[in-house]
């Protein structure tokens, strides 16, 4: 289920305005996990590698260690395959919080944590990872901590602004 109407307003902003990650970001990104976990990552779109990446932000913030800074990245990487943009999201969301029923591409948007923890489970991640992709939008799974589940909780809001700092 997705989140609440505010939690869908500003995310649907964030993804209307999100800049690409710039050349430091994505450094930092390919710092933080390894060439399986990148390309997938790099694979998503514009707004959902920004998204990732304001979540690790705020991971590191927290104290989050590695693997919950690659699980705040990695959460949302079941988004691309149902390769919808920004009106498409927007249905599909509305359609969810109304429970409507989905087909196709919006089936695929609404089951991306099962798609992302799928993937992430051939690739190799580990449990915590995993879990979080495919519980992000349900309860909290045993495996992972309160306090982890918090942080990542919280990691995964939409940020006050979309604009990427200046490449320096």
């Amino acid at each position: 289920m997705p989140g609440s109407l505010g939690h869908l307003t500003r995310r649907f902003f964030d993804v209307l305005f999100s800049a690409p990650l710039n050349s430091a970001e994505r450094m930092a990104v390919e710092g933080w996990l390894d060439s399986g976990q990148a390309w997938v990552f790099f694979s998503q779109p514009d707004p959902d590698q920004r998204h990732g990446f304001h979540a690790a932000l705020v991971v590191i913030a927290g104290g989050g260690d590695l693997d919950v800074i690659r699980a705040a990245l990695l959460h949302d990487v079941g988004k691309r395959h149902a390769r919808l943009g920004v009106l498409g999201r927007t249905y599909a969301s509305l359609a969810m919080r109304l429970g409507l029923p989905l087909t196709g591409r919006w089936q695929l948007y609404r089951d991306h944590g099962e798609t992302a923890a799928r993937e992430l489970d051939s690739l190799g991640c580990e449990d915590l990872i995993v879990d979080f992709a495919r519980h992000h939008h349900g309860e909290r799974p045993p495996r992972i901590s309160t306090s982890t589940w918090d942080l990542l909780q919280l990691a995964d809001q939409p940020p006050k602004t979309s604009a990427a700092p200046k490449d320096e």
